[in-house]
């Protein structure tokens, strides 16, 4: 039978050892290589409907796959101003009064991406934005996607007018006299403003994540692992696959929130394996903690304002026994662990759980700012994953730690975290991603990042030098890595036959580009199962 996919005049890249395989050409059929030869046989498995391109020496990797990321919640959230560029309070009142100027009459204002940098060290809150939000309900979310700020008008829609206890960790801060100032801690207090906001129309969700999507496919990536299912997150995927035009092969995690019973993880448990041939629920995803940013990580000693020193979940063991539970079923789990805390608390209760159940499930921590040495030497004796988002520590903190997470944790903690090479150097398996849409999704930018530890314009000093991946180790932590924490490293990860025909094709070897370099790279095309979801100028 004819290849569906014939690629010629190659150098096709091995991440499992660096080096060029001896072979200019790969053919694919039916979603897998079938061949890696020389073009004269790959020629001869073309037919009248085959998909032949000559890359004219560019560089053919497994596909590019994102460890962490939000497609379609993210899609949602970015459909607003977008304030990432924002370093002072003048670019974000100058950003939000274009904005507001552009409303309907009577209509909500939101925004995304606030830095919470740009209030220059002084309390986030709503008055520090003056005039501009005068009578407009706004809802803007700060960059980490855990905290959003609510104008007077907003907050008077949502009833609220004071403080709030909450199921987890969540918080509605106020001033001394009691009086909200409009900055929300966590999911439960952002949503009673979500309530009372308008949303989009499924048709309008549909459409902004399918243009994200069809960017990702541009940016390099095949696949990633989408860490929400939040609304009609499955239904967005099944539609999109049912129009042949899913770009991504995705990984989907639902979420598992402190106040979920025992019905609720065994639903859970049922939808695991649910999906399409592209996209697939396939773990769980859960919070132990929240930000540092935001004073609502779990740390070990509290951070410089007292805070940072509980876990979301009210009650960590409900936490333990449901992680047993789900290793039970056999079902791998995601927790966003950000302190120090957070993160001993899920690898202990990894622990528990493989004392009484099978050891093989691959469970993981995402982020991991914060850690000391005998926490790093934990994840490899367990068989736990570290997923981390090295533009994290990029783009939000500074190496002169004057930025708001590293006052918050104190020069000797902020001078030590975002452990990358330790990790790797103690065995951890080293999974990076982007956690769109708090950062970039790239994935040159985010190798990059973690190779030189720079913002994305290269404008301040890298920080934590010492904790730089390798060009090598950054391409395997997108590549091989990802394949092994999904269980499926027989079949993705590699260029070989009978693996999945999901590629991205560059311009250049990212092995051999520098590193202030590699994100200006240009992808010449990306490939899923074997079809074309993105052609680049070159060709």
């Amino acid at each position: 039978m004819p290849a569906d996919l014939v690629l010629l005049s190659a150098r096709l890249l091995d991440p499992g050892t660096g080096a060029l395989l001896p072979h200019t050409a790969l053919a694919a059929r039916d979603g897998r290589i079938v061949l890696l030869g020389d073009d004269r046989e790959a020629r001869a498995l073309a037919g009248p409907r085959s998909t032949v391109l000559d890359l004219r020496g560019a560089v053919v990797l497994p596909g590019l796959t994102d460890g962490h990321l939000h497609p379609v919640s993210g899609a949602e959230r970015t459909m607003g101003v977008d304030l990432s560029a924002c370093r002072d309070l003048d670019a974000v009142r100058a950003a939000l009064a274009d904005a507001v100027r552009a409303l309907p009459p009577g209509g909500w204002l939101r925004g995304w991406g606030l830095d919470p940098n740009a209030f220059g060290g002084a309390p986030v809150g709503h008055a520090a934005l003056g005039p501009v939000l005068d009578g407009v309900p706004a809802f803007i979310e700060l960059f980490d996607a855990h905290s959003a700020l609510a104008g007077a008008r907003a907050l008077e829609l949502a009833g609220i007018d004071g403080p709030r206890a909450f199921e987890q960790g969540s918080e509605i801060v106020c001033d001394a006299d009691g009086r909200p100032t409009g900055l929300l801690l966590e999911d439960a207090a952002c949503a009673l403003v979500e309530a009372v906001a308008p949303r989009p129309t499924e048709a309008e969700v549909r459409a902004r994540a399918t243009e994200v999507l069809r960017a990702m496919a541009a940016s390099g990536l095949t696949g990633g692992h989408a860490m929400d299912a939040n609304g009609d997150t499955l239904a967005v995927y099944a539609a999109l696959e049912a129009e042949d035009a899913l770009p991504l092969r995705l990984r989907v995690h639902p979420w598992c929130p402190p106040e979920a019973d025992d019905d609720a993880v065994a639903e859970l448990i049922r939808l695991q394996g649910t999906g399409g041939a592209l996209w697939r629920v396939a773990g769980v995803k859960l919070f132990m903690d929240g930000t540092i940013d935001n004073g609502t990580a779990w740390l070990e000693a509290p951070d410089r304002h007292g805070e940072s020193t509980r876990a979301f979940w009210p009650d960590p063991r409900r936490y333990t026994g449901v992680i047993a539970a789900l290793h039970r079923a056999g079902v791998p789990t995601a927790t966003h662990a950000i302190g120090d805390a957070a993160v001993r608390h899920v690898l202990d209760s990894v622990a528990q759980a493989q004392t009484d159940g099978p050891g093989a499930v691959r469970h993981r921590v995402e982020h991991i700012e914060t850690v000391p040495d005998d926490t790093v030497r934990r994840f490899a004796p367990l068989g736990v994953a570290a997923s981390m988002q090295p533009t994290h520590c990029c783009e939000f903190t500074r190496a002169d730690h004057t930025d708001n997470w590293s006052r918050r944790l104190g020069e000797e903690r902020a001078g030590h975290a975002f452990r990358c090479r330790d990790l790797w150097d103690a065995g951890a398996r080293v999974v990076l991603g982007s956690d769109w849409p708090v950062a970039p999704y790239p994935p040159l930018e985010v190798m990059a990042g973690a190779r030189h530890r720079r913002p994305a314009d290269l404008s301040l000093p890298p920080h934590g030098p010492d904790q730089a991946l390798t060009p090598l180790r950054a391409l395997r932590a997108m590549t091989v890595n990802p394949a092994w924490v999904a269980g499926e490293e027989g079949i993705a990860g590699r260029l070989a036959v009978g693996y999945r025909a999901d590629l991205t094709v560059l311009a250049e070897d990212p092995l051999a580009v520098a590193d202030t370099e590699l994100a200006q790279v240009p992808v010449v095309a990306t490939v899923l199962a074997g079809r074309v979801t993105h052609r680049g100028a070159a060709l």
